[in-house]
């Protein structure tokens, strides 16, 4: 039965597994939804599917099934390790996807689905069935009315006995194998949902979590149990495991009651009837049974939430929306690296990737560096660091930025010898290897940091990087610091030896003075020698009170500005947001002594104010404001960027659409 509020899905099956049964069981009771059609690999298999569950049609192939323009939304329910390349597919396809847990194999492949998805309009859901019914409904008002008082602690445990395959899905390394991804993801969500509803928010995030496992003869694990602490000083316990005969149970235990879930995943009736139990027990041995009435299949309320996402284009709560299934990947991720769980897939060249084009890149071209014309090369204006802040497994998070920025247009990759200890040039290098695409992109590698600045510890870096990296030559080499005790000459001779030696094509130095700089210039002008053609100084909209880190220059300032623009030099620019200031910065916030330090001024603040006062007038973020600012200066400028997230290198494209005027700029700058 219909509601008239909401149009019906058209759905269709993306496999024939167990899981898809299941759901094409339940389907015929939801409110707002029919089987049109189903996909398997085998046409056999796909043409008895449909004739046992009345579907339309039936194809032999998954793409077959995405080119039906006649199907609303998919199911997909392969393996999990085929989830990412399906999710990005049906999202290419224009088909809005209801995707089996776990949404994607980790939290990396998760951000770019949850990407694709949001670039291409469609509705993209988690199939954690019990998030869709009434009974955790039901749960989250329990916990969010206070009926228990205070949450302390969660219990949550999936667990059942499987005799160990090495070939099954369950234990099968290159099938994403394991409890942690296969039930483990149940416990995860609950623990989040839980301590969300306790913190008046829709889910959470754990502050810390700890774990310990047993993994198997396939590498896989068999059973494990986590321990993790959510603000509010809750803690979860939480169990599970493929090879554990632990069942499926709960318990939120709060100051004045404790909730028992006896059915929390599968939310069971009672026997005979149309309702779930809960137990809320308090003190002296009282329990009062709160028993939860439903009107149709677990399944269906899922398919139900679906098509409400469709509709509303928000998430039906508790159901399981974007955001908080790449917040469960994380979690799930954490576990995993805890008990030293990774797999295949996230090793580097095996990596999956599918490109997602979303925007054009704008370039700007890079003295000294020339293409295979010999012609000066364009880079792109929007530079991405490799510092790999925030990653739990360095390989796939780093591949999936890269991916994605690539895919985007960026074209140009900032390294460093220092970065995470030199972990940021081993990914890049794996990357550049795995995808082929060296020559299509531009590489500054960074060296002589301090304690090494010096010409010595500039070519002991410099092959280091370039061994890490696994290549011959990178494109621009960049000096990370100078050093002032080491004469102008002697640097200007070091570097020329490495563009002779063919190992970069063009040079400069990162938080050198401009004094320094056109010294440099001179003494390889006067010696017939090639100069710097670029620098790496803090540029931004916000004035640098006091220097980031030690040794740390800004060209911000009118003088810095007129210089480059009468050289013509280009401009690497790090922190060009003022690290976060344009989007944390109030005059009440000072928990950050850095941002206090470094960028709190009154001068500052009034940029502040009138970079918000532009982009509510453009319909942008202050952050895109302070960042077209930098990217509209009349001279070679890139902005340097360290996402944590691919949705961070999203925000920070928007840039690249904003058109500043000379007058806003000269505005947004006080100098107006």
């Amino acid at each position: 039965m219909s509601d008239s509020n909401i149009k019906p899905l058209r759905w269709g099956i993306l496999a024939t597994g167990a899981i898809a049964r299941t759901f094409a069981r339940a389907l015929p009771a939801s409110k707002n939804g029919e089987l049109w059609a189903v996909a398997s690999r085998s046409t056999e298999s796909a043409a008895a599917f449909a004739a046992e569950f009345g579907a339309s049609k039936s194809y032999g192939s998954y793409a077959e099934l995405l080119n039906d323009p006649e199907v609303d939304a998919i199911y997909i329910a392969t393996p999990h390790p085929m989830h990412f390349e399906w999710i990005v597919k049906c999202a290419e396809a224009g088909k809005h996807i209801l995707c089996e847990k776990p949404l994607t194999l980790n939290s990396a492949e998760a951000s770019r689905a949850v990407e694709a998805a949001r670039a291409k309009g469609v509705a993209l859901m988690e199939a954690f069935m019990y998030r869709c019914h009434p009974q955790t409904t039901q749960i989250a008002e329990l916990v969010s009315s206070g009926a228990l008082g205070k949450i302390k602690a969660i219990e949550a445990t999936f667990s059942f006995q499987a005799q160990p395959n090495p070939a099954s899905r369950l234990f099968a390394l290159e099938l994403g194998g394991g409890g942690i991804l296969d039930v483990g993801c149940y416990v995860a969500s609950f623990s989040r949902l839980v301590a969300g509803a306790a913190n008046g928010k829709t889910f959470a995030e754990p502050l810390e979590l700890k774990a310990l496992g047993v993994l198997g003869t396939t590498g896989a694990d068999l059973y494990s149990v986590a321990v993790a602490r959510f603000e509010g000083d809750i803690v979860a316990q939480l169990q599970t495991g493929v090879n554990l005969n632990g069942g499926s149970h709960c318990r939120i235990v709060g100051e004045n009651a404790t909730l028992r879930v006896p059915s929390p995943f599968f939310c069971s009736p009672v026997q005979g009837s149309d309702e779930t139990i809960l137990y809320l027990e308090r003190g002296g041995g009282q329990v009062e049974e709160i028993y939860v009435p439903f009107d149709r299949p677990l399944y269906a309320f899922e398919a139900d939430a679906m098509a409400s996402m469709v509709a509303t284009g928000e998430v039906l709560y508790p159901a399981m929306g974007p955001d908080d299934a790449l917040g469960n990947m994380k979690m799930l991720d954490t576990w995993r690296a805890a008990i030293g769980l990774s797999y295949p897939g996230e090793r580097g060249e095996n990596a999956a990737t599918v490109k997602v084009k979303e925007n054009v890149m704008r370039t700007r071209e890079l003295r000294g560096v020339v293409n295979e014309a010999g012609a000066p090369k364009a880079v792109s204006q929007i530079v991405l660091g490799t510092m790999l802040e925030g990653a739990i497994e360095p390989y796939s998070h780093g591949l999936a930025l890269f991916d994605d920025f690539f895919e985007r247009g960026g074209t140009c990759f900032d390294t460093a010898h220092v970065y995470g200890g030199g972990m940021g040039e081993r990914v890049l290098g794996r990357w550049l290897k795995s995808r082929g695409v060296r020559d299509e992109v531009t590489l500054i590698v960074k060296g002589a940091h301090p304690p090494n600045c010096s010409p010595d510890g500039m070519r002991h870096q410099l092959q280091e990087s370039l061994d890490r990296l696994g290549i011959e030559s990178g494109d621009i080499y960049m000096l990370h610091r100078d050093n002032l005790q080491i004469p102008i000459g002697e640097w200007v001779e070091a570097l020329n030896e490495g563009l002779t030696k063919g190992l970069y094509r063009a040079y400069g130095g990162s938080n050198w003075s401009l004094e320094r700089l056109s010294e440099a210039n001179e003494y390889a002008r006067s010696h017939g020698l090639q100069g710097f053609s670029s620098a790496s100084n803090n540029f931004s909209l916000a004035r640098m009170v006091k220097p980031v880190w030690g040794g740390c220059i800004s060209s911000s300032d009118a003088e810095s500005r007129v210089w480059f623009e009468q050289t013509q030099t280009a401009l690497f620019s790090w922190s060009s947001q003022a690290r976060g200031f344009f989007a944390r910065a109030d005059r009440d916030f000072t928990s950050d002594a850095e941002l206090v330090r470094s960028w709190y001024s009154d001068d500052n603040f009034e940029r502040l104010a009138r970079a918000q006062k532009l982009a509510d007038e453009r319909g942008v973020s202050t952050v895109v404001v302070a960042a077209a600012y930098v990217l509209a200066q009349p001279f070679p400028i890139f902005a340097l960027i360290g996402p944590r997230s691919v949705s961070e290198t999203r925000d920070s494209f928007e840039a690249l659409g904003l058109e500043l005027s000379p007058q806003e700029i000269r505005w947004l700058n006080l100098e107006d």
